[in-house]
């Protein structure tokens, strides 16, 4: 089987260390674990591919030139016409799976001409996020290039039932929309998690050897409700100053989080890591005691988080907001705790209820583990993706980590 993944979103470094780019390689990974041949069409590398995707064949695509938005726009719309020649030279394709981005249209059109799938994944409403958060100059050329991909795609892949609900609204037939949330591969945590047998989350005697930690791990977007954290864990740590904030991951709001830090006066207790390797997560997680997601209030939330099933597959108790579909992934008093959204004063409860009860870190960190293995694998969202697709894979390939 072969099987053609394509990526043209420039914002996406598919060999980086974004929770993106983490998704794409994961998928790559599914699709090549069945047997398949894949051959990865990208906009953007980022890194050198990591040693077990070296053997993937990669055809890179042409990036837009310059920082001019409107240039930059129109370029991405010229860019179809050399996809849609480099599909057509290095297939044919059992599949095309592509990852939606603001003017890619003709893998999809191109799957639908020759007859083969085409599954298009989709992650957020880019048309929004764009005019909201960057600039988008072009709006109804992206719009234009939205109809006719949603409309060419077999198959549309919904991370969250948010994404789901936005692709009914612009009007896809409920029958080709399904809710594939993200998965995590247990294999890469066992160094994190407990072995076979053994407990669960963070001990006695590693909290022992370091201060407690709260941990946050993610591109820093003001989407994440960082300065909802910072305000909790500086509350929380009058009370106890002996413990630290662990932040994993860099992007645009690190400055506001070291002024903010000096201002609260908690500067020497938050440890800003930035960016690092896929590899180093698990490290990086078996730091912590408590793992959040502290997501502020906003309507329509849509997101499917990668770290908070990376959280869960290390064990570690998980405290998040109440928000979008975040109660179906994280059961309350459960597999983790949830508090209202953008709510500093419930977060740092939460936290410090968590720090009072060693035994019930245990407990939720096991059955968080438990249901990531069960419901949230990659294999798992890999077979679904060929059940869409009507296809049938060489082999099926199963990662299990250990059971809880």
């Amino acid at each position: 089987m072969r099987i053609a993944y394509v990526c043209t979103d420039p914002g996406v470094p598919v060999f980086g260390s974004k929770g993106s780019s983490i998704h794409v390689q994961e998928v790559v990974r599914g699709f090549a674990r069945t047997g398949a041949e894949v051959t990865l069409f990208a906009t953007r590398l980022g890194a050198d591919p990591p040693s077990d995707l070296r053997g993937i064949a990669v055809h890179r695509l042409p990036s837009p030139p310059g920082d001019e938005p409107a240039a930059r726009e129109l370029a991405g719309l010229a860019a179809n016409s050399a996809l849609r020649a480099a599909l057509a030279e290095h297939g044919p394709f059992d599949l095309i799976y592509e990852r939606y981005a603001l003017w890619s249209r003709d893998a999809m059109e191109h799957a639908r001409a020759m007859g083969r799938p085409g599954i298009l994944e989709v992650n957020a409403p880019l048309i929004e996020e764009q005019a909201r958060h960057r600039i988008l100059v072009h709006r109804a050329e992206a719009e234009a290039v939205a109809t006719r991909v949603f409309a060419a795609a077999r198959a549309l892949v919904a991370v969250s039932p948010g994404v789901g609900a936005y692709l009914a609204e612009q009007g896809v037939e409920p029958e080709r929309i399904h809710v594939v949330p993200n998965g995590v591969d247990p294999g890469r945590f066992r160094a994190v998690g407990p072995e076979c047998g053994a407990e669960y989350g963070p001990t006695a005697a590693t909290r022992a050897d370091r201060p407690f930690t709260v941990g946050f791990l993610g591109t820093l977007k003001p989407w994440h409700g960082l300065g909802i954290l910072l305000d909790a864990f500086a509350r929380a740590q009058r009370d106890d100053p002996d413990r630290r904030l662990l932040i994993v991951g860099d992007g645009p709001e690190r400055g506001m989080i070291e002024s903010v830090a000096a201002r609260l006066g908690i500067a020497s207790a938050v440890v800003l890591t930035g960016a690092v390797a896929p590899h180093q997560v698990p490290a990086r997680l078996a730091e912590m005691d408590v793992a959040v997601a502290p997501y502020p209030d906003q309507p329509g939330f849509y997101f499917s988080p990668l770290k908070i099933v990376e959280y869960m597959a290390a064990g570690l108790p998980v405290v998040a907001s109440r928000i979008g579909d975040l109660h179906r992934i994280v059961r309350h008093e459960v597999s983790g705790l949830l508090c209202p959204p953008g709510d500093p004063g419930a977060l740092a409860s939460a936290i410090e209820r968590l720090r009072r009860d060693p035994a019930l870190c245990r407990r939720l960190g096991a059955a968080g583990r438990e249901a990531v293995l069960a419901e949230h694998t990659w294999d798992a969202v890999v077979a679904r993706i060929h059940d869409l697709a009507g296809l049938r894979p060489r082999h099926a390939s199963r990662r299990e980590g250990c059971s809880a």
